[in-house]
């Protein structure tokens, strides 16, 4: 077994003797690598991130920023990390390297100010500029303020407020924040930044392969992360082990580490496992494997489930997006993640795995309480199923306190078939309003065999309002909650397009 080991900035770093629970942030900071900070230890700030090279979806290879603070190093095992150190060029021996044109651009445009999250806003903003296809997106040049000199205003930013001219895309920052500098010019250096040179050391890497997965077994006072090479390993493993610590992102359990200080025995990763990462569009059917990450899919359905599309941009930030799983987030059984409401509507089910075999259970019927499931010990979750053809009048409503990279107060999600103005079939998938996402059957039923028509949203509106059990929070009252469970589905009857019914 090859000792674990990591390259950063293209040098190779022995992982021990950190500890298998450390992140990345602490372990770069402990060796001298000082630009990626701590700010929220939570996986909100993004003042942590740095680049990880992964499996591209339109290249080899892409380069993809995440949360430091949440991964835990011993993930790393063979694998390539740039941190904001690593993205100057460096020039001849005495001299000072040429900055990236990332921060180039920051520099100049008045993009820092005290400098505490500069150096995670430019990896976020680094990943986006090595995106394949962005610069194809470019908008053409209409003549109007598109120099995006510091202080200009919105005219010319490309198609909508949050895509630059140059095809960039806000939401790729939109787990960064910068608490004294003010947006404005750091969105400023983003919508300048140009096409990678031809002789960009980080974009000719995008044509090689990424580190394959490395096999890991990393242990220390007596605590170990293994990475097993195959599911049935897991499995075996996970029967000889029940108490082990399954992660994929890390963006659920790293939080843990770091908040509440758990340390587990034994943590073992699926994140690279190549049963749980397939992703297949069949006749009847889509498979995604648990381990996908939720940028990946997004990319690689191209918008093929609308409601998924939907749900993407709201669901945390790029940053969690990148290494956050499905399989991740219905395992942890939390009642407002906001991808159980979206797949409850789709109508998905979930592939169970363990030493025995497999078995395919409803999401419906997956979660039995509060972070409880019908998940046996030793049992994982190996894919989620999206039956096909979709209902054709789709929604995704969360109400939160900001529009973007919160967390839900309500989440309400429709799916439904109006075949000549009457509703023949309706599914509905309801978030933070009970111990568990819930299926809102009683307003399902109100909504099937009737005509879609105002008369029959109100009368929906008024059961949906009284499904679940909402609770008072610091999020929400009880009845602010159930207010907006019937107002989220007068306002899918406001929204629904006239084409959509009478088709």
């Amino acid at each position: 077994m090859v000792a674990a080991r990591v390259t950063v900035n293209g040098k190779v770093i022995p992982l021990s003797p950190a500890a298998p629970h450390t992140t990345v942030l602490d372990f770069l900071r402990d060796r001298g690598l000082t630009g990626s900070k701590e700010g929220c230890a939570e996986g909100e700030c993004g003042a942590c991130s740095v680049l990880v090279a992964r499996p591209g979806v339109d290249k080899p290879t892409d380069w993809v920023a995440v949360n430091a603070c949440l991964a835990p190093i011993a993930a790393m095992d063979g694998q390539e990390i740039v941190t904001s150190e690593g993205l100057a060029t460096a020039g001849e021996p005495g001299t000072v390297p040429a900055l990236h044109p990332v921060q180039e651009e920051m520099a100049v445009r008045g993009g820092s100010q005290c400098g505490y999250c500069t150096p995670g806003f430019v990896c976020s903003m680094a990943a986006e500029y090595y995106r394949p296809g962005r610069c194809a997106a470019t908008p053409p040049n209409t003549g109007t303020d598109t120099d995006t000199e510091a202080g200009s205003g919105d005219a010319g930013h490309g198609s909508d407020a949050e895509h630059g001219p140059n095809g960039f895309d806000l939401h790729s920052l939109s787990g960064n924040l910068c608490r004294c500098t003010g947006y404005r010019p750091i969105r400023d250096a983003a919508y300048a930044v140009g096409a990678p040179a031809e002789d960009d050391p980080l974009a000719r890497r995008r044509e090689q392969a990424p580190p394959e997965p490395a096999i890991t077994q990393y242990a220390l006072d007596e605590r170990e992360f293994l990475r097993p090479g195959t599911l049935a390993e897991v499995l075996r493993l996970l029967r000889e082990r029940p108490g082990a610590v399954v992660v994929a992102g890390s963006t659920d359990w790293g939080v843990e580490v770091n908040i509440r200080s758990r340390r587990a025995d034994c943590v073992i990763a699926v994140d690279r496992l190549p049963e749980l990462r397939a992703l297949s569009v069949e006749s009847d059917r889509i498979a995604i494997g648990a381990a996908v990450t939720l940028t990946e899919i997004e990319r690689r359905l191209d918008g093929q489930v609308p409601l998924l599309a939907e749900l993407f941009p709201q669901f945390a930030s790029r940053l969690i997006r990148n290494s956050a799983t499905l399989g991740g987030n219905l395992g942890t059984g939390s009642p407002i993640g906001d991808s159980p409401p979206v797949l409850l509507a789709l109508e998905a089910s979930l592939v169970l795995a363990d030493a025995d075999g497999e078995r395919e259970v409803p999401l419906a019927d997956y979660f039995t309480g509060y972070r409880q499931s019908v998940r046996r010990p030793g049992e994982l979750i190996r894919s989620v199923r999206i039956p096909l053809p979709l209902a054709p009048v789709t929604a995704f409503h969360k109400i939160a306190k900001r529009r973007f990279d919160d967390i839900s107060s309500v989440a309400v999600a429709f799916a439904l078939d109006i075949e000549d103005g009457v509703v023949r079939t309706a599914r509905i998938g309801l978030g933070g309003v009970a111990a568990t996402p819930v299926r809102a059957h009683a307003a399902e039923a109100a909504l099937e065999g009737e005509p879609w028509t105002e008369r029959t949203a109100e009368a929906a509106a008024r059961v949906l309002q009284a499904q679940g059990t909402p609770m008072n929070d610091h999020r929400a009252s009880a009845g602010y909650r159930s207010a907006m469970l019937g107002q989220s589905l007068l306002k899918l009857y406001a929204q629904t397009p006239d084409e959509a019914v009478s088709s």
